[in-house]
């Protein structure tokens, strides 16, 4: 809903701000200076105010002028501020409203700065780079990288006899694992709660994309194969499970709670699916070592690759700043300088440089730098992400998650379940 309301509201204020030229008053119009916004928390405020004052140290006369609110705050202000066309400079942006604010011409094309030097992109893997890109343009570069998979509590596999290469491990062994676990153990597996990431992971395998060019529909619902694994995989391999006594309960599974009291915290289940950053926080919640899987695949992690690397966020600039070749300097400094990033310390992500990255793994912690090494191995078995989902991803996921829940608890069967999240999500994205 809030995405929706946001959705409304930025149409409007957009509207204004093209309207009012998109140009911010004084002392905007100074050549030694921009403003910088971001989305925080106290951590990420303090090291970033820290950056900024390197910044400015190494550049005397410049003024960055720095501006934070938290998540729900950040969107209105800057809905606040296109009204009034005092965008920032320099923007924290998300994957999720970066099209938006593209479509809108309110991005400037940073291939411009990498072509003359102002942005050093040489350390960047083209896919992560490529992440950035809109309809040709480089409209932002990624703060940190993430990607999706599995958390498993070691201790557990070991008590089962199972060892897994997850740089090859199918969903038919993941099916096995699973049995052996809960046969040697008693320990269950966490349900596939939503129609998603899993799914999207899978579908990506047989060529095809979860949702098509347009956004009006899904983009494999004519691909006979990829209908098929879905299928397979979510229902019917989820359903065996749950006939053997494997599958943890999926009423209480499908239940939001804190991290402390995912069933992968309290030994419940041997897995728990999430984003790669959520990882150190799973591992402190369950207050035990735990390690961090490639998700499963159909086709034993061959190309094309299901996994991907996804920025946690971007760094923008913004088209109405005067003073664009200062924010491209900062912009610079910002993702590719070392003694700034040894400040950040990874917060917002794994970095995408490469020589930043390297340098950082020798000075996080050890939660930390098991990260850094988990996206340097899972690097080779990725492939470029898809564009950023549609603007009712969010009603198609809640419809198709109660659908799955009526399967998974007996209510309709496999057949009819994949029919009607197929339909409903169509219906849906269509609008």
């Amino acid at each position: 809903m809030k995405k929706v309301l946001f959705c409304l509201v930025i149409l409007t204020v957009f509207t204004f701000s093209l309207l009012a030229g998109g140009r911010r008053a004084a002392p905007g119009s100074s050549t030694n200076y921009i403003r910088f916004a971001w989305w925080g928390n106290t951590v990420r405020d303090e090291r970033t105010r820290r950056v900024v004052s390197i910044f400015e140290q190494q550049n005397p006369g410049v003024t960055v002028e720095t501006e934070t609110t938290n998540w729900d705050e950040y969107w209105s202000k800057l809905n606040t501020q296109a009204a009034a066309g005092s965008l920032p400079d320099v923007m924290q942006q998300d994957y999720a409203f970066i099209t938006m604010y593209n479509n809108r011409n309110l991005l400037v094309d940073m291939d411009q700065f990498a072509r003359n030097g102002s942005i050093n992109l040489s350390n960047w893997p083209k896919d992560i780079v490529d992440s950035g890109r809109l309809g040709g343009k480089l409209i932002a570069l990624s703060l940190g990288t993430n990607t999706w998979g599995i958390g498993v509590d070691p201790a557990i596999l070991q008590r089962a006899g199972v060892t897994v290469d997850d740089t090859n491990w199918t969903w038919k062994d993941y099916e096995q694992i699973a049995l052996t676990v809960f046969r040697n153990t008693g320990v269950q597996t966490m349900p596939i709660a939503e129609f998603d990431q899993i799914v999207e992971h899978v579908v990506r395998q047989y060529g095809t994309s979860m949702f098509s060019g347009n956004g009006k529909s899904l983009g494999w619902s004519s691909n006979a194969a990829a209908l098929a694994a879905v299928k397979e995989i979510l229902l019917d391999m989820q359903l065996r499970l749950k006939a053997a006594g494997a599958l943890y309960d999926p009423e209480d599974a499908f239940i939001a709670v804190a991290m402390e009291e995912y069933p992968l915290s309290n030994g419940k289940t041997w897995n728990n699916y999430h984003w790669s950053n959520e990882h150190t926080g799973n591992q402190e919640a369950a207050g035990t070592p735990l390690e961090y899987y490639i998700c499963p695949t159909v086709n034993g992690n061959k190309a094309p690759y299901g996994t991907y690397l996804q920025p946690s966020q971007f760094l923008s600039m913004l088209s109405s700043s005067k003073n664009q070749d200062l924010g491209a300097k900062f912009v610079n400094f910002f993702l590719n300088n070392l003694e700034a990033n040894r400040i950040l310390m990874a917060e917002r992500g794994i970095p995408a440089p490469t020589d930043v990255r390297s340098d950082l793994a020798s000075r996080v912690d050890p939660a930390m730098k098991y990260m850094f090494d988990f996206i340097n191995r899972v690097t080779p078995f990725t492939s470029p992400i898809d564009p950023p989902a549609p603007d009712s991803v969010d009603e198609v996921r809640d419809m198709t998650r109660a659908i799955l829940l009526q399967c998974l608890t007996g209510q309709i069967s496999a057949d009819a379940a994949m029919t009607q999240m197929v339909r409903t999500a169509n219906d849906v994205l269509s609008r």
